[in-house]
């Protein structure tokens, strides 16, 4: 089975709500450590995963991230969730490869930090004791197995390490505070026929039309917008023909194709365009609010974070590439997720946030 429409947004959800809790985690262009390594099986230390310079990470660490983020997708979606397809990978491999890079970060981040002589108080320091304390003691007996025998003095070490490079990440961009206006982070609210223009194979993969199928899309298209020009309801097209999973949807800027935005972008309020054609659909719009004030707001602070992370992006970049790295792959082969009804525990980083009051 293929991933795909709701199941993909839901996962999508998970993810941003769960293991990668801080915005500094979600940097594009960073390094993930099993793509780019030298890959040795020898010279390691009893169950160390990987090494950047003379930061080492263990295979428990490793499965306290593993552990947590499988919980939370069983959680959501199901244990049958990992034999579903994620483009060319299993979700399994997904998911070890996304905590691989997230824990990888944190390493080279706490070299950064050490580089620039941050580090944390000695508050911070009892603070991430005292997350230690609390994640340990929720655990039960098979939760500790499942995540190698982790330690009471491993997770304080690794809340330690979460807490430098948020303190890292929030010091180098503590200058950082652009104006957006209101046209910049402007959303607005659209409701949508959307007429694929292609199908799906055996194997689930998109295949597009030839021609002649495609000019018979375009047809219904103009058949429907006819319609819509003589007085028929939008709503009651959209619901008969829109093969999109939504019918109404809210975009900014730069957050969707370009043809489509520009359709989007110059309709006035109630007003229909004409058939915006994009590379896989046939597309009629009808504004429903050219400006949508509490959408607006909102983008205006991913935006702003975006931008945080731009700068803080080529930083980290700029560092990390220039470190060693070594990777144990044999014992990356051996990490399996495992279900277990005994383990059950998501807490991890909602522990950290509830200690440093994020």
């Amino acid at each position: 089975m293929r991933l795909r429409g709701n199941l993909f947004r839901k996962i999508k959800k998970i993810t941003a709500c769960g293991l990668i809790l801080c915005c500094m985690l979600s940097l594009s262009g960073c390094d993930n450590l099993k793509d780019k390594k030298v890959v040795l099986t020898t010279g390691f230390l009893n169950d160390e995963l990987f090494r950047i310079e003379d930061s080492s990470c263990t295979r428990a660490e490793f499965l306290v991230y593993l552990v947590n983020s499988q919980n939370m997708y069983i959680q959501g979606l199901g244990e049958d969730i990992f034999s579903i397809k994620a483009g060319d990978q299993t979700m399994e491999e997904s998911i070890k490869g996304d905590c691989l890079s997230t824990i990888s970060q944190v390493k080279a981040m706490n070299l950064l930090a050490a580089d620039s002589e941050i580090e944390l108080t000695e508050q911070e320091r009892v603070q991430a004791g005292e997350a230690a304390t609390e994640y340990f003691e929720s655990l039960n007996a098979d939760e500790v197995a499942a995540m190698g025998d982790i330690t009471p003095e491993q997770l304080d070490l690794m809340y330690q390490e979460y807490a430098t490079a948020n303190k890292l990440y929030e010091y180098i961009i503590r200058d950082i505070n652009p104006e957006i206006s209101d046209d910049e982070a402007r959303t607005i609210t659209v409701e949508q026929i959307v007429l694929n223009t292609w199908t799906l194979d055996s194997k689930g993969e998109k295949v597009p039309m030839d021609a002649a199928e495609k000019n018979s899309i375009r047809s219904t298209a103009s058949m429907l917008l006819q319609q819509l020009y003589e007085g028929t309801d939008f709503d009651v097209l959209m619901e008969q023909y829109n093969e999109a999973e939504e019918g109404t949807v809210s975009f900014g800027k730069g957050e969707v194709n370009q043809i489509l935005e520009d359709a989007a972008f110059n309709l006035d309020n109630g007003e229909i365009s004409g058939i915006v054609e994009t590379e896989d659909a046939y597309i009629i719009l009808k504004c429903v609010s050219t400006f949508n004030r509490e959408e607006t707001e909102a983008n205006k602070v991913r935006i702003v974070e975006e931008r945080k992370r731009e700068v803080f992006g080529k930083q980290y970049n700029d560092y990390a590439s220039k470190l060693s790295r070594i990777f144990n792959n044999e014992l990356w082969k051996k990490i399996k997720i495992n279900y277990s009804e005994t383990v059950t525990t998501t807490s991890f980083f909602d522990v950290y946030q509830k200690h440093f009051n994020l």
